[in-house]
């Protein structure tokens, strides 16, 4: 068989079938149809927990969270089952993650508003630590799936495309809702809590996303065959250093985990006065990111993958930098741009618009990338390690954020920020330091994660002939797979 010609037999064929998409792009939209972006105002203007105290729970979690990679990852690649090796794990902890998710949001239905009740310290962190851990099982195994849904590389990007352009069409309406009905809380338009719109909101999508999930989860099949033997503690990674392309998209998380933010959420509500301003920004912006993905397969063809990946992670770190020095003529007071809502918002919706014209490389390019990386792992050891290889990945993420995740807080403390003051309220140089630490100091903090990148080699002739001799070691496996549950059942 001539080089190639099996690489253009797989990428042909099709393997996922349209109940299977369907679902898959219901999963896709469940993880963004919630509230979480409003999870910070959340604890800010509900719950209300002290700021020392919410860092000390960030911190703990953080060291749990590390922990707990390090075994998560070994018991999953160890999982030989008749459903597959992740299809069992996301089906026992999609119910209690739902359960789990339901008790966050109902947090202010247990407890008072006084910030230092050790009550609702010790709820929130136990809460926490448990949602973490099953988190992880899912995240691996989330991740593991999608990676082995089709052998084909052009079916997976296809499949990523249209979950990603047709969840847009719904999966940011709770986010949408949840803006318009905290400004009209503030604004007295409707005479209800925050409480009970945080509650209610965060309750039925969490049910609603986990329905979405669930049906995925039931529906999905694993198709890249694994090896028969479980590779031990050892062979794990051995996969990973010398999973080149991994390295690199390893590294390149590792650093851009140091972006640290002050959170946009707040300048909109406490500098330019209203939740709902991003919502504005993103739903007028919103066709140049279905735009985007029309372009994703010409791009392919004409680009390299590491420099689509180059662009998509980082023009909007061009973009941001622009904000900021725009938004800081006029100085630091009530004469800057960056308190201006009639500049700042029109200058806000280009700024977005230009952003999402590059969504389509940003959301499919970094999932494509880590299934080539984890069909190379395959190709170069002759086993897949998805388990140890997502939780390797998600480790040193998570070291970084375990101190890092706990800097918002710390933040929001250095500038003056005061869980008294309400609406509106905050001193001038707190709002500057709001508009700054939203904007500009993510860029500062996480520019570093672009270095790794330049270093990705995986492409052109040699990803040809990867996928070329994988099919081929596939095909054997999946023999030698029959010719033992054969012989099982002779037994």
């Amino acid at each position: 068989m001539p080089t190639g010609t099996a690489d253009i037999r797989l990428n042909d064929r099709r393997y996922v079938g349209s109940l299977e998409t369907s679902s898959y792009v219901l999963f896709d939209s469940s993880k963004s149809f919630n509230i979480d972006h409003y999870a910070t105002r959340f604890v800010l203007d509900v719950l209300k927990i002290d700021l020392f105290r919410l860092t000390l729970i960030g911190v703990i979690n953080g060291i749990w969270d590390v922990i707990n990679d390090t075994f998560i990852g070994v018991i999953v690649d160890k999982t030989r089952t008749r459903w597959g090796k992740f299809k069992p794990y996301l089906i026992a902890f999609a119910v209690p993650a739902t359960v789990g998710t339901c008790l966050y949001w109902m947090s202010p239905l247990f407890f008072g508003t006084d910030p230092k009740d050790m009550g609702k310290f010790i709820y929130w962190l136990l809460l926490a630590l448990v949602r973490e851990g099953g988190g992880t099982f899912r995240a691996v195994s989330e991740t593991g799936l999608l990676s082995t849904i089709t052998p084909s590389p052009n079916e997976r990007v296809s499949l990523i495309t249209k979950a990603e352009v047709i969840s847009q069409i719904w999966e940011n309406f709770p986010e949408i809702t949840m803006g318009i009905l905290i400004d009209f809380v503030n604004h007295n338009v409707i005479k209800t809590s925050m409480k009970s719109v945080y509650v209610t909101m965060g309750v039925l999508t969490t049910v609603v996303s986990g329905i979405m999930a669930l049906l995925f989860f039931f529906v999905a099949k694993e198709r890249v065959m694994q090896s028969v033997e479980r590779p031990d503690i050892k062979a794990g990674m051995k996969s990973i250093l010398n999973n080149r392309p991994m390295l690199m998209i390893m590294l390149s998380d590792f650093f851009g985990a140091f972006s640290i933010s002050a959170g946009m959420d707040n300048y909109y509500i406490d500098v330019l006065g209203s939740a709902s301003i991003k919502n504005a920004v993103r739903v007028l912006g919103a066709p140049m990111s279905f735009v985007s993905f029309s372009y994703v397969t010409w791009a392919r063809k004409r680009f390299s993958t590491k420099s689509l990946w180059i662009f998509g992670a980082h023009f909007g770190d061009l973009l941001a930098v622009i904000v900021f020095l725009v938004g800081s003529v006029g100085g630091k007071g009530k004469n800057g741009l960056f308190r201006k809502a009639g500049f700042m918002i029109p200058f806000l919706i280009i700024k977005e618009g230009l952003w999402l014209s590059t969504w389509g490389v940003k959301k499919v390019i970094p999932k494509e990338l880590f299934n080539e990386a984890m069909d190379y792992c395959e190709w170069k050891n002759g086993y897949r390690t998805e388990g140890m290889t997502i939780a390797a990945k998600s480790f040193f993420v998570k070291l970084v954020r375990s101190v890092t995740g706990s800097l918002q807080s710390i933040i929001l403390r250095s500038i003056g920020y005061d869980l008294s003051a309400g609406f509106g309220k905050q001193s001038e140089s707190t709002k500057y330091g709001l508009f700054a630490m939203s904007v500009l100091l993510p860029v500062v903090t996480g520019i570093i994660g672009i270095v790794p990148k330049f270093f990705y080699d995986l492409a052109g002739e040699k990803r040809t002939r990867m996928y070329t001799e994988l099919y081929e070691r596939r095909k054997l496996t999946e023999a030698k797979i029959s010719e033992q549950s054969d012989q099982q059942v002779e037994i």
